[in-house]
């Protein structure tokens, strides 16, 4: 969908509920932008996401969000590389600029998103330095990020496997096949069981003239090992190459546990990462990324039309008997997974009940330090997590901007919160004698009373952030927007920074 967009802007309304009661008045209106610069191709899209609170006038607001619809859809290009090693970060700029324009937006009319750099392209070694470039370009809560945890789980949702877990109550594995990697996530029932990542894709073998003009070593030492010799300026020899894509496709069929794995499938885990768990077994697939519709419709005429193999890849997966073994359900989106992922499977937005500092917010890529369930036994080993992990934060002796995130589940009582206050006081000292404000991310609803509680504590002499119904790992990092929905909620995204060099 292409065209122009009038500018979205919030707006309240009064109702009732099924049950006849006066709902508060509240409906805003977002929008969010994927950017997804892959292999192959580079591509955005923008979505509406529609914020509601969905509790009664006479409760505490529960907002969240209710409808995401994608608004508009780029054209796809091929991404722009300086080289082999390096991406054409102006050429990507202009993509990224020219698409804003014939959308009808700007970056102050984006709220959230997500600029996502993948698979072989993550590995340039310019990928953070356009990450950062794009992320000030598309807006200012646009998340720059990268990793093939975090795409697997982008291109699954933005295919919808998620929602056909949960609908058929099995176990759905979608298999994202791109140009350099394929991002493998698994759900069952509509919940996240495991995510790999291979070294498996259509432009890992690349064909201009009749003549192979790149080999991907990893492949190059597959067909090798299966008595293929492969080289660089080598014809491409159809029959030769249908060969090594039924390895590939072999390989992945290892990877979901539907075959036994051997001795190459290991080494073909992208940066040494982990199989997929064995249990959940798992019953049916989908598929998405640029192969994917190679897959699905049987592709006529020049098999090398894009100057790779997905064509033949494709076919090869698609013939493959052990994928053929399970059940196939077609995909929501195949190419525009990833980004539509980006777009509108990023965001979500805090509890009702938070505490934040004017003016403070946006604020973006800030480090989770993270205590433990575990940890938050008492209060004692409370501060002795915060301060234990405090130093991996100094990396130049002083510390940066971080966010204490803990559970709070145990703590929700008026008293017991004052306590938690006066121990984050305690153990957070580094950070309240900073410049940055102190940030809690919290999982229990009680993100306004403590923030309350540490802000009287302090004398009201230090910003102070406090937000809640948001749940964090150790190793992930925030980005927290702009109040919505008349202040009561920032949206907020979790994510991972890990760059695949």
């Amino acid at each position: 969908m292409r065209g122009i967009f009038p500018r979205v802007r919030a707006f309240s309304i009064g109702g009732t509920n099924y049950e006849g009661k006066r709902v508060n008045a509240l409906h805003e209106v977002i929008l969010s932008v994927g950017i997804d610069i892959g292999t192959s191709t580079t591509q955005l899209i923008f979505s509406r996401l529609t914020i509601e609170n969905r509790a009664s006038s006479y409760t505490v607001p529960r907002i969240q969000i209710v409808e995401k619809e994608v608004i508009y859809r780029s054209l796809i290009y091929f991404t722009p590389l300086k080289s082999s090693t390096e991406i054409d970060a102006e050429a990507v700029k202009k993509i990224v600029r020219d698409e804003y324009k014939a959308a009808g937006m700007t970056p102050e009319d984006v709220k959230t998103g997500a600029v996502i750099i993948t698979g072989e392209t993550a590995r340039k070694q310019n990928a953070n330095d356009v990450l950062e470039a794009l992320s000030d370009l598309a807006g200012d809560f646009v998340v720059a990020t990268a990793g093939p945890d975090l795409e697997s789980v982008l291109s699954a949702r933005g295919a919808g496997t998620d929602k056909l877990s949960r609908e058929h109550r099995t176990t759905v594995a979608n298999l994202d096949v791109g140009g350099g990697t394929t991002n493998i996530a698994v759900y069952e029932k509509g919940t996240l069981r495991g995510v790999c990542c291979l070294d498996i894709g259509g432009r890992l073998i690349k064909v201009d003239g009749g003549s192979i003009t790149y080999l991907f070593p990893k492949i190059q030492a597959l067909a090798k090992a299966h008595g293929i010799s492969l080289s660089v300026g080598d014809p491409a020899e159809e029959q030769k190459l249908r060969k090594v894509c039924d390895l590939m496709a072999d390989q992945l069929a290892q990877s979901l546990h539907l075959k036994q794995a051997d001795v190459d499938h290991a080494g073909l885990y992208t940066n040494g990462g982990n199989p997929l768990p064995t249990q959940p077994e798992i019953k049916a697939i989908t598929f998405s990324g640029g192969v994917a519709d190679c897959v699905y419709q049987q592709m006529e005429g020049d098999i090398f039309r894009y100057g790779d193999i997905g064509v033949l890849l494709g076919q090869a997966i698609r013939a493959n008997p052990e994928l053929q073994a399970v059940q196939l359900f077609q995909a929501a989106e195949t190419i525009r997974a990833t980004v539509v992922g980006a777009g509108t499977h990023t965001t979500e937005v805090s509890g009702s009940t938070i505490h934040y500092a004017e003016g403070k917010l946006p604020i973006k890529n800030i480090p989770i330090l993270k205590v433990s369930e575990e940890d938050e036994a008492s209060l004692e080993t409370f501060k002795s997590s915060v301060t234990q992990q405090m130093p991996l934060y100094k990396p130049e002796g002083k510390v940066e901007q971080i966010a204490i995130a803990f559970n709070g589940e145990k703590r929700t009582s008026f008293a017991e919160i004052q306590k938690l206050a006066a121990a984050i006081i305690e153990s957070a000292k580094e950070v309240i004698e900073s410049k940055y404000p102190l940030i809690l991310v919290v999982e229990a609803d009680i993100g306004k009373v403590l923030g309350n509680a540490v802000n009287v504590l302090l004398d009201f002499k230090k910003d102070v952030i406090c937000i809640d119904g948001i749940k964090t790992l150790s190793g992930d990092y925030v980005d927290i927007g702009e109040p919505v929905a008349d202040g009561h909620v920032v949206p907020v995204v979790i994510k991972t920074l890990i760059f695949n060099t």
